[in-house]
């Protein structure tokens, strides 16, 4: 039997249920392959895989093989790309399910990134009123963020994500291995989200980030793993603490509101989620320091640690009204006010409407059409 170079997990916590996340580097070896890591957590006979036309050639046949040897398997193909995160793609999910007249016994087994990820959850969440998934993340991002917490959604045309359910996995399997044909700028979108754990919770985590970029960039799966492990706990913790998003865990979301906007504005799927997120930090960190809560060195440390990962720093050219009706559409926004995520430090966010619009309206016009 082949050895795991790297094989760890954790449990998320929930109102709902507890989950596992088994994060591995060899399940896609026949010893400890995707289908034998799943399928105890498979409920009833019923299987819809939904996957999308990049991932399927790579990972499906041998997946959908095994599991047929012990469930009813059926499979759904989607187009890749964040533009198609949309309800057409969701009625083809319906559509599979109908046809197959398969009931509340099935299991939905998301197999790719955080697109497939997040539509196969919607479908579980609302397929007669709610059936049980299971989440295979394929991309970075998707293992350290999309695929832990249930978060579940689709876009409209104008903004993103505006309709979905929370909606929790049975169980989540991140294998490393699938890294190894991800191509580099996905690979940096995952690293984006990486950087942002360190940003909002722990300073420490960025000192380790600082020294271990290089290595994850060149693709060492084990280093990849820790640093999937760790931010899979950070989000557990908060999940646990918050599972529906009224409090603490908006804070996952530092970096997202000026990056929503740029994604929105330019067409989604022009920039990648961890790209637009990426510049969207960056944004958030310059208003912080024009607070006084950031000094100028640690600005441009953040800065630096973006570029180790490949990632944008500045926001493409978008007018500032245009941004700040696009804000205008954010989850966040309450009674009309604009909350932002920023950072009172390096490892410390806080969610607040508490800055002054001139110095927002600045940092939106440095980078404005």
């Amino acid at each position: 039997m082949a050895t795991s170079l790297f094989h760890d997990s954790l449990t998320v916590r929930t109102q709902s249920h507890d989950y596992p996340i088994i994060i591995t580097e060899d399940a896609t070896s026949k010893d400890s392959s995707m289908a034998k890591q799943v399928a105890p957590y498979i409920k009833g006979c019923q299987v819809l895989i939904v996957t999308n036309d990049t991932v399927a050639p790579l990972y499906l046949q041998a997946l959908e093989d095994e599991l047929a040897e012990q469930f009813t398997v059926k499979v759904c193909v989607l187009p890749d790309g964040e533009q198609y995160k949309n309800q057409t793609s969701i009625d083809q999910i319906y559509d599979a399910l109908m046809a197959e007249h398969f009931n509340r016994d099935v299991t939905l087994i998301a197999l790719g990134g955080g697109v497939v990820g997040d539509m196969t959850g919607f479908a579980a969440a609302s397929f007669m009123r709610g059936v049980n998934f299971i989440q295979i993340p394929t991309t970075l991002l998707s293992q350290v963020d999309s695929s832990v917490g249930g978060k579940t959604g689709i876009n409209h045309a104008q903004g993103k994500n505006m309709i979905g359910a929370f909606w929790q996995p049975q169980m989540v399997l991140a294998d490393m291995s699938t890294l190894k044909t991800l191509p580099a700028r996905e690979l940096s979108a995952g690293v984006a989200e990486i950087i942002k754990y360190a940003l909002i919770m722990d300073e420490a985590f960025l000192t380790w980030l600082e020294e271990n970029l290089t290595a994850m960039m060149a693709l060492d799966l084990a280093v990849l793993g820790e640093a999937v492990k760790r931010c899979c706990q950070y989000k557990a913790d908060v999940v646990a603490q918050d599972e529906r998003e009224s409090g603490v865990r908006a804070l996952l979301n530092f970096g997202h509101t000026f990056g929503h906007v740029i994604e929105t504005h330019q067409g989604y799927g022009n920039w990648l989620h961890g790209e637009a997120v990426a510049a969207g930090m960056m944004q958030a960190a310059e208003l912080s320091q024009k607070i006084g809560w950031l000094t100028l060195d640690e600005v441009e440390r953040i800065e630096r640690v973006l570029m180790l990962g490949n990632l944008p720093t500045k926001p493409p050219a978008i007018d500032v009204q245009t941004a700040l009706d696009l804000m205008g559409h954010d989850k966040k926004v309450k009674q009309g006010q604009i909350r932002l995520i920023l950072l009172k430090s390096i490892g410390s966010a806080v969610v607040t409407n508490d800055f002054d619009n001139d110095m927002l309206l600045e940092v939106l016009s440095q980078h404005s059409a």
